[in-house]
Parts: structure tokens; C-alpha cells; sequence
């Protein structure tokens, strides 16, 4: 997301910089420039850190959680953490009756591409026959397990659903 001074936000996944610290940088930068709107996503996105937990056993034997250190944090944490936001808000934005917002947009960038319907339907052709399934919408799980989550399960619901 570009703002108005021509600084960019956001994340590549084959950036050699961890998005941990590509937040940390993007932080700095809203805060530099005065960017009120990309300052309080990315402190949103870092308020969320002490959510993240690591099991561990008591000497009693109980077992219970800590919080996970900075450097225990990773990528995929954040992302998970960057989609639970990206979900709320479109719950909201749902109710609002809205399309959009700078907020949901800004989390988006730093969301890997997700896999477009032409490239599901590419994959399924190519990977999976549908004939040795009783019904299309059993390969879900094959399609699902391959794409992760780069795919919505949605769409290839309805990609599925029309064969």
C-alpha cells in the first residue's frame, strides 16, 4: 500500500527480512512520516504478539503456557495472526454494509497472494481425477492439503461444486 509521500508497506515472503522485522520497519516508518492509519494496524498486529503461547509442563506436572519470545516468533505466527485479523474485519465490514477499508487493506500486504481460481482449476486438472471419487467435493482434501493457506476454502468449494 502506497501512501502519500511514496513509501510502501508491506511483505514478500522471499524477502531475505523476517516480517517480524519488516513490521517492526514499517512501524518506524508510519511513525516517522506521521501515517496515523498504517501506525495503529501495525501496533494492532503487535499487540496481538502476547497471544502467541508455547506449551510447556510444570515441575509439578502440570501443564500450562508461556508467552513466546521474540525470537521464538515466526512467520507463520504472524501470518495466522495478520488472517485473524483480515477475517474480523471483514466480519465488520460485512455488517457495515462496506467493501472495504485502509485497515483491511494495509493487513492485506502483508498476506502472501492467494492461488486464483484459474490456477485451482489448473492444479485440480492436472493432479487430481475426479473419477475415483464418489463425489467431486471429496478432493477437497488433496486440493486444501496442497494449496494450504494460499487457497480459499470457499472457492475451491465452488470450483469443486461445478464439476
Amino acid at each position: 500500500m502506497a501512501t502519500d509521500s511514496n513509501q510502501t508497506y508491506g511483505w514478500c515472503s522471499a524477502s531475505p527480512q523476517s516480517l517480524h522485522d519488516k513490521i517492526r520497519d514499517d512501524l518506524k516508518l508510519a511513525l516517522r512520516s506521521k501515517d496515523a492509519s498504517a501506525r495503529d494496524t501495525l501496533r494492532q498486529i503487535l499487540s496481538e504478539f502476547p497471544n502467541l503461547t508455547v506449551p510447556i509442563v510444570l515441575e509439578n506436572g502440570k501443564k500450562t503456557t508461556r508467552v513466546k519470545k521474540p525470537d521464538e516468533i515466526t512467520d507463520d505466527d504472524i501470518l495466522d495472526i495478520i488472517r485473524k485479523l483480515v477475517k474480523s474485519e471483514k466480519t465488520v465490514l460485512q455488517y457495515q454494509d462496506a467493501q472495504s477499508s485502509a485497515y483491511l487493506e494495509l493487513l492485506e500486504v502483508y498476506l502472501p497472494r492467494m492461488a486464483s481460481e484459474n490456477e485451482i482449476r489448473a492444479w485440480i486438472d492436472g493432479n487430481i481425477d475426479l473419477a475415483q471419487f464418489k463425489n467431486a467435493m471429496q478432493a477437497m482434501g488433496p486440493v486444501m492439503k496442497h494449496f494450504g493457506k494460499l487457497a480459499d476454502g470457499k472457492l475451491v468449494k465452488k470450483i469443486l461444486q461445478t464439476r
